[in-house]
């Protein structure tokens, strides 16, 4: 029975390519003792406002995290299309049936996108991997990309030998104008030589599945939801930890990262979707975190506007499993009113506002087709 268990959630957790693996529901006990700890602002009734949306860029294989660079062009982190290379016996793998990997050293990509919608390569020299095939073999490569100045960083999620990549470490590499770049610094060795408090050791990543990356004050912020961390890292590739979140809110699965004078985290939580579990987490810079948006579920993305409004991507509302067209963004106003903004998002796995005060959001982000049919959606919202 425990081995089906783990098959099924395997399966789900990887269709969801945050690649956390999530599939022990966090014990009974353990959520009574962190109920005692954290503040809940709001479980506040949802309301709707329509807002426009429309495909704003197309062919792009599996977008994640993305920005606006310096530039006012958007600059999208894509999953890429993986490859065969294997590291079986050469590393620890990832368990079956989610291992083995196969990977790529050349399929992850970043592209940009201007404002007709127009993408053009920057760098598709990064690397790219698969889960295995017996369950999808959902795709993995670079998660997120920050601006520090005109320097373009990007996170890289499908690396590392333990995704069948064994020259690449997963970790946050500086992008250059030609598409050449270098290691800024190794995550994957940074996570294999400070292990978390809590682990999920029947679904652990030892090159972690880093999803977001932001930069605050010219120091790189990145998040890992399989470890549960939040880790500091300088342009001179200095890595420190903010905070182990497996420590005190045990295996909530962390996503989504933002900063507003704090930094906020959006989790995934575990599956089956339990249905408003998901929440959002206020952390200091000292490292204390406390919930203070509940009543939520599968977050992927997180903005926070000048008014202090968060607006929060779920991947899927309303189903057990991620499930297309199930996606939504709600708006979650200072006093804990939440309104759906939009709804029909297919599998959405990232989102950022532009200058312009849209949001962007990446649609299609994970499931078929993986090549060329990532999509980015520009939403216009009412007041």
């Amino acid at each position: 029975m425990r081995k089906f268990k783990k098959w099924q959630t395997g399966l789900i957790v990887l269709v969801t390519i945050v690649l956390a693996y999530c599939q022990k529901a966090i014990r009974t006990n353990d959520q009574q003792s962190v109920s005692t700890r954290v503040e809940m602002l709001t479980k506040a009734p949802e309301t709707n406002l329509t807002a426009s949306v429309r495909v704003f860029a197309e062919h792009l294989n599996n977008p994640r995290g993305l920005k606006f660079g310096p530039d006012g062009n958007l600059y999208v982190a894509e999953g890429g299309v993986a490859g065969n290379l294997s590291t079986a016996g050469l590393c620890t793998q990832v368990v079956f049936p989610v291992g083995p990997y196969t990977g790529s050293l050349t399929s992850g990509r970043v592209s940009k996108i201007n404002a007709q919608g127009v993408r053009t390569t920057i760098t598709d020299n990064l690397p790219s991997s698969k889960a295995n095939e017996i369950i999808g073999g959902d795709i993995s490569g670079v998660a997120d990309v920050a601006f520090v100045g005109n320097t373009l960083y990007a996170l890289l999620a499908g690396a590392g030998c333990s995704h069948g990549v064994a020259s690449v470490p997963n970790g946050i590499v500086k992008v250059n104008p030609n598409g050449t770049w270098t290691m800024l610094a190794n995550l994957s060795a940074w996570l294999q030589g400070h292990p978390v408090a809590q682990p999920e050791e029947d679904d652990f990543e030892p090159d972690g599945t880093w999803y977001s990356m932001i930069n605050v004050r010219g120091d790189l912020y990145a998040l890992e939801p399989n470890h549960g961390e939040l880790v500091k890292v300088t342009t001179e590739g200095d890595i420190s930890r903010v905070i182990d979140i497996s420590a005190t809110q045990g295996h909530i699965v962390p996503t989504a990262l933002a900063y507003h004078g704090n930094f906020y985290v959006g989790n995934l939580f575990t599956f089956p979707i339990p249905g408003g579990a998901s929440n959002i987490y206020k952390i200091t810079p000292g490292g204390q975190i406390k919930i203070v948006v509940s009543g939520l579920n599968t977050v992927l993305g997180l903005v926070i506007d000048q008014e202090d409004r968060m607006y929060v991507l779920e991947m899927t509302a309303g189903a057990p499993f991620p499930t297309p067209s199930l996606g939504r963004i709600l708006r979650v106003d200072p006093s804990g009113n939440k309104t759906i903004i939009a709804t029909g998002l297919s599998l959405p796995t990232g989102m950022t506002m532009g200058p312009d005060g849209k949001l962007y959001v990446s649609n299609w982000g994970f499931g078929p087709p993986a090549i060329g049919g990532g999509q980015i959606l520009q939403v216009t919202i009412g007041n």
